[in-house]
């Protein structure tokens, strides 16, 4: 199976091709370029590089979400659009789970957090032991306080690293347990998209593919506080 992955949920962007499990190809750029005019040179880029095309893909893969709302809406219809012409299988992924696979090859708690804006974090958790990933929470958005108050609550015991955007909001949590992952293991990326997919059970076709947003749009969110001032 041919799978390509987009992800470009937060400012870096990236793109990866795996074929029968194995990633043959993968791309990634952290240079704060609008996604709309990065990521599809990027995709066809790469595509002509490995010598395929968009149809002889047999699955698409991107982060759907938590994460920038614009950055979001780019990755989801970057993939509608390429895999529309044949109809092939799309899989939207949490962009969290997607991160904890930076850190597959170790056994550890990882803290998913991508900065939301207000000492807030788009966050959830998850445990790595022998290769496998289990989710500990549920996505959500929560105060950074409230993350480190529960991981010191129920994780004092555990290595838990720090991944994401938002790693930069616990320097100051950093201790013998609580530890900062690593700048190049850092980000999310379509590698971690396409491990997350796995043989893509999940799949949809192109027009059942969709965003996943954990809040409303900061614009929604300010129209709704205005009218409910208005009330």
């Amino acid at each position: 199976m041919k799978i390509l992955a987009a992800e470009c949920s937060a400012t870096p962007v990236s793109c990866a091709i795996s074929v029968d499990g194995k990633i043959i190809e993968h791309s990634f750029a952290n240079l704060k370029i609008t996604h709309s005019q990065t990521l599809l040179p990027k995709i066809a880029q790469m595509l002509k590089k490995v010598g395929l095309k968009p149809a002889d893909i047999d699955c698409f893969a991107v982060s759907a979400g938590p994460g920038s709302f614009t950055g979001v809406r780019i990755g989801i219809s970057a993939i509608k659009g390429l895999a529309t012409p044949t109809n092939a299988k799309c899989v939207g992924v949490s962009t969290l789970l997607a991160m904890a696979y930076n850190y597959i090859d170790t056994d550890c708690i990882v803290c998913a957090v991508m900065d939301a804006r207000c000492n807030q974090v788009y966050n959830a958790l998850f445990q790595i032991n022998g290769g496998v990933v289990t989710r500990l929470t549920p996505d959500r958005a929560l105060m950074c306080d409230e993350l480190i108050l529960e991981i010191k609550e129920k994780y004092s015991d555990k290595k838990v690293i720090i991944v994401g955007d938002g790693t930069y909001l616990f320097h100051n949590a950093a201790d013998n347990n609580i530890i900062l992952s690593e700048e190049e293991r850092r980000y999310q990326n379509a590698v971690g998209v396409i491990l997350a997919a796995g043989d893509c059970e999940a799949a949809v076709t192109p027009d059942k593919l969709l965003p996943t947003y954990l809040r409303l749009p900061q614009a929604e969110r300010e129209l709704k506080l205005k009218q409910e001032r208005g009330n």
